[in-house]
């Protein structure tokens, strides 16, 4: 991409959207269109298709679209499946309309089925039954990798999709509530810190296992991406490193210094058992994570203390 080129991150408010809004302005990039609060409402088709015509960007990095963790998936499965496949239908239609010489669409993990042998490979796309607990997004979010592949095939459009480990960092949402684990535990183990409760409890049995990733190394990977791939099939963006939810919960307790107990509440869902992607063509295109987990959680929580949180602890919300 050429640094006078114009450029719009749909989901600019995201994480990963600002994430890469920072990553852009780094690497020099100065002809950034649709930065919130300029962003149009992406489930308005009248209004997506009115900035596309002024704005005209070259280059379209598709990050938007709501999420949550188990909590919100299971509350308000409606309102995420809309949101996403309102938000690809639009982008995605007025970027071909357009004319834009290439556009990025991020999907999910979750896309891939609940048994997809591990670790997960494209192929394995649209094989088996998703995970019940998140399906409705996933499903959402399959809709967009595939109208990306229709565009491609009807009309030569430049489109990619890439799928994303789950990703963490600054912006994220730390509801206990609604958020991801990462941010959901981070702010509950928090709390209970400042507290001095004694136990923190945790959905499941601690045993699946996840791959995480730094949202400034995701968006890293996806300008890489955006450069460097042109492939039909999707691109597994992932850190090549695997995890449980048990041993990230104590290394989050750790961060945050809660020394109380961590207690497995099995009668709540575990989701997937196992969720890694197999990202070695990304690894061989050349591209690696370049943060430590430690120490993505260490600025995580730096950022959430600086941004989220009062230390009077008459005035943080009960942990949950």
């Amino acid at each position: 991409m050429d640094l006078n080129a114009s450029i719009f991150v749909a989901g600019g408010t995201t994480p990963i959207g600002r994430a890469l809004l920072e990553r852009l302005r780094a690497e020099g990039y100065r002809r950034l269109v649709g930065v919130p609060p300029d962003e149009p409402d992406l489930t308005d088709a009248g209004r997506v298709a009115a900035f596309f015509s002024w704005a005209r960007p070259q280059y379209v990095f598709l990050a938007a679209g709501k999420s949550g963790g188990i909590g919100a998936n299971q509350n308000r499965p409606a309102d995420l499946m809309l949101d996403n496949l309102l938000v690809a239908a639009h982008v995605i239609a007025e970027a071909s309309r357009s004319g834009v010489a290439k556009l990025l669409y991020l999907a999910s993990s979750c896309s891939y089925p609940r048994l997809a042998p591990q670790p997960m490979r494209p192929e394995a796309l649209l094989t088996g039954p998703l995970e019940p607990t998140n399906d409705a997004y996933a499903v959402a979010k399959l809709a967009g990798w595939k109208l990306c592949q229709a565009y491609r095939r009807q009309c030569g459009a430049p489109f990619i999709t890439a799928i994303p480990a789950n990703s963490f960092g600054p912006f994220d949402d730390f509801s206990p509530e609604n958020g991801h684990v990462i941010p959901a535990l981070m702010r509950r183990m928090h709390e209970a810190k400042m507290r001095n409760e004694e136990a923190v409890v945790v959905w499941g049995t601690g045993r699946p296992v996840r791959e995480f990733l730094y949202v400034r190394d995701l968006a890293d990977a996806c300008l890489f991406a955006m450069r460097r791939y042109d492939g039909d099939e999707p691109l597994n963006l992932g850190s090549g490193s695997e995890i449980s939810i048990k041993e990230t919960a104590r290394l989050i307790a750790a961060v945050v210094g809660y020394r109380g107990r961590i207690v497995f509440d099995t009668s709540r869902p575990d989701g997937m058992p196992r969720k890694a992607l197999d990202a070695e063509p990304l690894s061989a295109l050349g591209w690696k994570p370049s943060t430590d987990f430690r120490a993505a959680l260490e600025e995580t929580y730096a950022w959430f203390r600086t941004h989220e949180v009062t230390e009077d602890p008459h005035h943080v919300r009960a942990a949950v």
